[in-house]
């Protein structure tokens, strides 16, 4: 059992470097980074280049109703309506460790019904 969860780990982390070595976010295309968690999803517009978070949502600012994977798309939503009032058009998807897979693709393809391009 504990061998087990030592692998996963590993592998977690392999995953989030292999990422995160190939995604850079600048003004004008920040990164979109993802932290997915058991209670809820968090999410940032991040400017790598000034090291400066330019818009952030988690789930506190909205009221969760149905289940988690909803309340993600919600979320994804909300980012994008954010990202546009601050002129942010474009994004990196930045998922980290996380497979692209359940609540992080339905954030991602909120984002992008809500007019963000990642």
């Amino acid at each position: 059992m504990i061998k087990q969860k030592l692998r996963i780990k590993e592998q977690k982390l392999r995953r989030k470097q292999r990422v995160r070595a190939r995604i850079f976010g600048t003004e004008n295309r920040p990164r979109l980074n993802v932290k997915r968690s058991n209670t809820g999803i968090y999410a940032q517009l991040i400017d790598d280049d000034a090291g400066k978070t330019m818009v952030s949502v988690n789930m506190k600012e909205i009221k969760q109703s149905g289940t988690k994977k909803e309340a993600s798309t919600v979320l994804g939503e909300l980012l994008a309506k954010k990202a546009l009032e601050k002129n942010i058009k474009q994004a990196v998807f930045d998922r980290a460790e996380n497979k692209y897979h359940g609540r992080v693709a339905a954030f991602a393809e909120a984002a992008r019904k809500g007019g963000l391009k990642i």
